[in-house]
């Protein structure tokens, strides 16, 4: 008991000394209003022509993360818990933005959708990416359906992968290495020759790791589950013209492992390979006023669990099966005039899988399981628009989605997102809009599947809140509240009586909260504070309250800081305390509601420059040596660290 004391009270009496920012970790300014982010409108504005709310996570903050993942580094977002970033290195995460389910943020990659068609709800695993692959990362709070379609329910992720910088090919290497006998090896390749570049990438990560499940009786017996990852990422850009651009990339990522699939259960025989292939290429027209983009990609997904006992009398599994997802999508932008300015496209999206499941155990063989790609399968064809108004004081969105889809038929969503900016420092925004989740093809087509499932609908998004310079470029805070009604809530349900399981548009969830931010720049040093809450109800078809927000927090609250000592030293800390969350214990029938207690972490790190073109860094991760559950009976990391050096080659 003194211990964990001691504990909470060390990791908050540091949260005053790490004052705030809307970025994540290190930053090299401060967050203004004139900075310009893409994903917020499909084209680039600055955060004062817009009332929405935008993190960026710079490039100079992830080449400070070379320590971390990326779930980890997400985690570290203001409004983002990611279920399972501590767990086990490779194993499933979940990502909740404002508290939505997993599967109603949506993932982009350099703007291309990235879904995986064969998960239950259709997210994608941001295992995936390595972080050294990635150049910055945007991510949009609130519905963003209008103008991305489905899953935009609580916001969206923009992942940007490395791209060709300047002139002449460069190369770098980097090797890290730290807990659990990870190592991690990469290398790339960066430049243009004269209109034409390329951006390449190759990462190798092996790590012993530890066991997924909890030795929960000291047993002293269960083995460590080991991750191994294999991936390359390549972009070409060519200049065709003066006014037209072809663009592609192609991310590979082979992910294999043991696992323990029960919670508190060791076991031996459980393995699994995950192999994602990501493509896209585009082409951009420039107009004299606008632009026109067409895009083009493709999303496979590979998957096999593997159970293969070493007698007769345990526990047989198999699971393999396939995604694919096909998105083809024009995009038109224009301005008419200093007032005002049009984005606008069409897409389409067509979605299969193949999947296969056989299991057994001792006195039940119910068979093999099997869905044919050539019944899983849909498409949905969608046209949206959206104008956007610019007095220089007043601003506003105004835009509508049309989409149809060949099992539920037709839907459509709206957007409007009024702000108001005063002085050049204060801006006061809102938004009432709509979202929507198609369901996936597991919730449709698999043996629990549900043919006559709906989409699962975010009828009101409300959003209003400010953000205020204080100090011109050195001190800001911004706060927001939002609130989101959805009906025909996408659950697993079972009957009562017959025990038959299958999915179901459930009534009603409604969730509320707020998150607030304070940023600081002085000279060298950075620093944020942030604090962030909901809350949610879920009603069934006859009215009655039932549980919501599994694994999500009501509170959590955090910092994070940045010096640069000297030009070629900077350290940093990261506090984050995340508060109770519920969880189902399915280690009894019937499954039981527990609550998983809250925990406090804090990173630090160090990187310096000794010499021209060398960087060496080291992460120090829950330097409280916390123990915890994100998932009932599953481990977390206690404390670890990664250290390791970079290299540019001239």
């Amino acid at each position: 008991m003194k211990k964990n004391y001691l504990k909470t009270v060390a990791g908050l009496a540091l949260a005053p000394m790490l004052l705030p920012t809307l970025k994540v970790q290190a930053q090299d300014t401060t967050r203004t209003l004139k900075d310009v982010v893409i994903t917020a409108s499909r084209s680039p504005k600055k955060l004062s022509d817009i009332g929405r709310v935008v993190t960026t996570i710079t490039a100079a903050e992830i080449s400070r993360s070379q320590g971390k993942t990326l779930p980890e580094l997400l985690n570290t977002v203001p409004g983002i818990m990611f279920s399972g970033a501590e767990n086990v290195q490779g194993q499933s995460s979940d990502i909740y933005l404002r508290g939505a389910s997993a599967g109603n943020t949506l993932i982009l990659i350099d703007g291309f959708p990235a879904n995986d068609a064969s998960s239950i709800a259709g997210n994608y695993d941001l295992n995936a990416f390595p972080i050294d692959q990635i150049d910055h990362i945007e991510i949009l709070k609130g519905s963003g359906s209008t103008l991305y379609g489905s899953d935009a329910v609580a916001g969206v992720i923009n992942i940007f992968t490395k791209h060709p910088q300047q002139q002449g090919l460069k190369a770098n290497a980097q090797f890290a290495g730290g807990s659990y006998n990870t190592f991690k090896e990469a290398i790339g390749l960066n430049g243009k020759l004269n209109k034409t570049g390329i951006a390449l990438n190759l990462s190798n990560t092996d790590s012993k790791g530890f066991s997924v499940a909890n030795d929960q009786l000291g047993t002293g017996t269960f083995d460590n589950d080991a991750f191994h990852q294999r991936s390359g990422s390549l972009n070409l850009t060519q200049e065709v013209s003066s006014r037209f651009t072809l663009n592609g990339n192609l991310q590979l990522t082979h992910n294999t492992g043991d696992n323990d699939y029960d919670a508190f259960v060791d076991d031996k025989d459980y393995t699994y390979k995950r192999t994602y292939l990501f493509g896209g290429i585009g082409g951009r027209y420039q107009l004299d006023k606008g632009a026109i983009n067409v895009n083009v990609s493709q999303n496979n997904v590979w998957n096999e669990f593997k159970n293969l006992p070493s007698d007769n009398f345990d526990t047989y599994q198999l699971t393999s099966n396939i995604g694919r997802i096909t998105n083809v999508e024009g995009i038109f932008t224009y301005k008419f005039n200093k007032y005002l300015d049009l984005t606008s496209g069409v897409d389409y999206k067509y979605s299969n899988t193949k999947q296969y499941s056989d299991y057994s155990t001792t006195g039940y063989a119910p068979g093999p399981s099997q869905v044919s790609a050539d019944t899983a399968h849909t498409a949905i064809g969608s046209a949206y628009g959206s104008l956007f108004f610019n007095s220089g004081i007043f601003h506003a969105e105004l835009g509508g989605r049309y989409n149809h889809h060949n099992k539920y038929g037709d839907n459509f969503t709206y957007t409007f997102n009024p702000s108001v900016l005063l002085f050049d420092r204060l801006k006061v925004f809102g938004t009432v809009a709509s979202a929507y989740k198609a369901p996936s093809l597991y919730q449709l087509y698999s043996e629990y599947g549900n043919i006559n499932l709906k989409p699962e609908k975010t009828n009101l998004s409300l959003e209003a809140g400010f953000d205020l310079g204080i100090i011109k470029d050195v001190l800001s805070f911004n706060t927001v509240f939002y609130k989101r009604d959805i009906k025909d809530v996408l659950a697993f349900y079972t009957d009562p009586n017959t025990f038959a399981s299958y999915y179901i548009n459930a009534n009603k969830q409604k969730d509320k909260g707020f998150e607030s931010e304070l940023n600081l720049k002085i000279d060298q040093l950075t620093a944020s504070a942030y604090a962030a809450y909901v809350v949610g109800k879920q009603y069934d078809a006859n009215g009655v309250e039932t549980h919501n927000l599994y694994r999500r927090p009501k509170n959590t609250y955090g910092a994070n800081v940045n010096y640069q000592i000297i030009k070629t030293v900077s350290v940093g800390l990261n506090y984050k305390y995340t508060g109770d969350r519920r969880d189902n214990d399915f280690t009894v029938y019937p499954s039981q509601i527990v609550t998983l207690k809250h925990y406090n972490l804090l990173d630090a790190h160090v990187q310096v420059s000794p010499v021209k073109n060398l960087t060496l860094f080291c992460d120090l991760k829950n330097i409280l040596d916390e123990k915890y559950f994100d998932w009932y009976g599953y481990n977390t990391r206690r404390f670890n660290f990664m250290a390791g050096a970079k290299y540019q080659f001239n």
